[in-house]
């Protein structure tokens, strides 16, 4: 092995081919060779500062800030924080920016660090109180955003498709997750939004739903398929969270290489094929995933935990959640 020094053959090395970019396009493996012999280089975006001083001034670090969409208080961007390339090869985005503006404290606490504990719903426990909070939630307002879209009133150019099934109760939408580049085939996320409003979550299935929820599921199928050259049925997860970010049903789409993570985990996420699976072995077209016990986890700062969980814990009767 020649000696050289280190700190010249990264730019000695002349690229040949990308081997591989995870789904998240954080991480590339290029194949190249370094005065002719064979290399491998594997690049991994560095963690984000976290001195004050460097947090203080990144809003104005960040430059060709470029609006992708918004919705009600919800706003996501492209941008860069390299310096500019030359004319000819310009600095591609490196930065995908989310804002909330204005938020709330109860998106200060989504976004806060918090311990997780695991707790098991029962359908007591889910129809006593966490029904209700459901309710309250809808009735706050905080699911305009999502009827805006359902109803055409805002981010249209982000609907990839909308179906027209036989009965209009049936009919469903597809747009991208706000979490993916919209680029990236290998990081695919995809939101299904059902148009019907009596569905909250994966609580309000029963055995009667699991005909339409075939259909839902080979339509979403056939429908990504047709949208992404190379993208066949069985690279694809379907999934819904429990409990989910808001109350409004919907279903996760995801490409099989898309890197797991906590909301794809034991605690978060419920298979769509599991769940019509046991769907169908229920007896009684009314009986659903309101009748069994549901696993999931929740942040301290919840309210499901400090005014529902926590106090069952203490053996306390909990107060129903406002």
């Amino acid at each position: 092995m020649l000696t050289t020094n280190p700190n010249t053959l990264i730019t000695r090395f002349k690229y040949q081919s990308l081997l591989r970019q995870d789904s998240a396009g954080r991480r590339i493996i290029l194949k190249g060779t370094i005065s002719s012999q064979p290399a491998l280089l594997l690049v991994e975006r560095a963690a984000f500062d976290t001195d004050p001083a460097y947090l203080n001034s990144f809003p104005r670090l960040v430059t060709h800030v470029n609006n992708l969409g918004d919705n009600d208080i919800y706003r996501w961007y492209m941008a860069n924080s390299l310096p500019d390339g030359t004319l000819d090869q310009p600095t591609p985005p490196d930065l995908k920016l989310n804002l909330i503006y204005p938020c709330t404290e109860a998106h200060v606490a989504k976004y806060s660090f918090q311990q997780s504990r695991v707790v098991v719903e029962t359908p007591e426990i889910y129809a006593k109180f966490v029904r209700p909070h459901m309710q309250r939630c809808r009735e706050e307002g905080r699911l305009n955003w999502v009827f805006n879209i359902i109803e055409g009133r805002t981010e249209q150019e982000n609907v990839l498709f909308r179906s027209k099934e036989a009965d209009v109760k049936d009919d469903f939408l597809l747009l991208p997750d706000l979490n993916w580049d919209r680029k990236t085939i290998g990081g695919l996320h995809l939101l299904a939004l059902v148009e019907r409003r009596d569905l909250w979550s994966v609580r309000d299935l029963t055995r009667g739903d699991v005909k339409w929820l075939r259909h839902l599921r080979a339509t979403m199928v056939k429908t990504v398929e047709g949208l992404y050259e190379g993208v066949e049925g069985d690279m694809l997860k379907f999934y819904v969270h429990y409990q989910p970010t808001y109350y409004h049903f919907h279903i996760h789409i995801v490409h099989v290489d898309l890197d797991p993570n906590a909301t794809q985990g034991v605690g978060k996420a419920i298979s769509l094929d599991n769940v019509i699976s046991q769907l169908d072995t229920m007896s009684g077209n009314l009986t659903g995933m309101a009748d069994v016990d549901l696993m999931y986890t929740v942040g301290e700062a919840s309210e499901l935990w400090t005014k529902m969980f926590l106090p069952l814990k203490e053996g306390k009767t909990p107060d129903t959640i406002g």
